[in-house]
């Protein structure tokens, strides 16, 4: 789950996105023109007068399906996004790190020590200066480095930028120390520098996505034991495309509801004597609800345990090839977080009703909520006629006119060269 804190870009940003909403078009319109792996590289020359060893990119991702249930133990469904975060970098001074930031067009540099521990290094520096931490707490030798990031995910988007900035540094820094760190181990690490350094409490679905997705497929991670399968999702072979709304609506907040709905399923699960939520079967729910204090908790358990059910079924459709009938799911599961875990906002409701009545197959709100994006199932050809009814359906209620960009599942984290 994206968490709220700042990713590379603003380094005043209290939270995961831009100051100002950016304008309306495609949802990676606010990034510079030109390929952003070129621009990685223009930046590192600029920045360093000199050429990068190479350069990493990861992916932002999109959820399909499975809100809210990585922390709770259950199974999530993302896949990962052509929009990309990247790394170009060289080795550089001995216990000492300097990244430059295409957005913010600052430079921050920073040593071992201040990377000792959580809370030296802040605003969007502080999501590099947590992977190094991350890897030298796992006993890993690093070596110095200049990097320089560029990016086309969107900030604040739900998309998430701040694993994708994770993971391309990540990646940067094993290669350049000749690190030994299988791609299973790395999702962990990265989380770990999110969580303990940087302070978001996010699960392990966002690193996992950035660095183990797969092109063509959506990532059936069950988050308790981090194990994973490549689920066919072929958009193209169904005739479908997703749509990626961004609601461009401001983050309502989002940092104490995040966190006050991950306290109420530890609240539950400890109520109901189980290790987390994910333990309550679909079956069970009536008997829980009978064993919860009051309405509203007995509403976020339902959420949770359809949620992992929901997420259960999708792959069992898409594994058989019926992708066109996972919209009901996903719809379900937007009205669930809407009525349920109460984490949307006004504008993803319109968007989300928009784009069903504008002939979407199936449409939910992704990501942590109160704010981001939504994902539309759409006919190949009708993405940008649903797109057109949700900018219209923005106008008549006088919102912020929505981003949209047509995805298909991408893969992980890679070298570039």
């Amino acid at each position: 789950m994206t968490g709220p804190a700042a990713p590379a870009g603003s380094p005043a940003a209290p939270a995961d996105r831009p100051d100002t909403p950016a304008p309306a078009a495609r949802v990676a319109a606010s990034a510079p023109p030109g390929d952003v792996a070129d621009r990685a590289t223009v930046g590192f020359r600029s920045r360093y007068a000199g050429e990068p060893t190479g350069r990493w990119a990861a992916p932002g991702r999109a959820n399909l399906i499975g809100e809210h249930t990585d922390y709770n133990d259950g199974f999530v469904l993302p896949f990962a996004l052509p929009l990309r975060t990247v790394v170009a970098a060289a080795p550089g001074p001995d216990d000492q790190w300097t990244v430059w930031s295409e957005l913010s067009g600052e430079a921050v540099t920073f040593t071992a020590a201040d990377a000792s521990e959580p809370g030296r290094v802040g605003g969007w520096a502080a999501y590099v200066a947590g992977v190094v931490w991350a890897l030298r707490a796992a006993g890993h030798r690093l070596p110095g480095a200049r990097l320089a990031v560029a990016s086309d995910v969107p900030l604040g988007s739900g998309l998430s930028s701040s694993a994708a900035l994770e993971a391309a540094v990540l990646a940067a820094l094993v290669d350049l120390g000749g690190l030994d760190l299988p791609a299973e181990q790395q999702p962990r690490l990265a989380q770990r520098a999110e969580n303990d350094y940087v302070g978001a409490p996010t699960g392990i679905m966002d690193q996992s996505a950035v660095i183990r997705c797969r092109a063509g497929h959506a990532l059936f991670l069950d988050c308790r034991d981090e194990s994973v399968e490549h689920i066919p999702f072929d958009l193209d072979a169904a005739g479908l495309a997703v749509l990626v709304v961004d609601s461009r609506a401001p983050h309502r907040h989002a940092d104490g509801e995040y966190a006050s709905r991950r306290a109420s399923c530890e609240q539950a699960a400890a109520l109901l004597g189980v290790a987390a939520l994910r333990d309550v079967p679909a079956d069970g729910l009536t008997e829980a609800w009978e064993r919860l204090p009051d309405d509203e908790i007995r509403r976020r358990v339902r959420h949770v345990v359809a949620e992992n059910q929901r997420v259960l079924d999708t792959v069992a459709l898409l594994r058989a090839g019926r992708v066109r009938e996972v919209g009901p799911l996903l719809t379900a599961s937007h009205a669930s977080m809407r009525d349920d875990f109460e984490i949307t906002v006004p504008e993803i409701d319109t968007a989300v009703e928009a784009a069903l009545a504008a002939g979407a197959w199936g449409a939910r709100m992704t990501g942590g909520g109160f704010g981001g994006c939504v994902l539309a199932l759409v006919d190949a050809d009708g993405a940008d006629p649903v797109a057109a009814a949700v900018t219209a359906a923005y106008a008549r209620r006088g919102f912020t006119a929505p981003g949209h960009v047509t995805v298909r599942p991408s893969g992980g984290v890679t070298r570039l060269d």
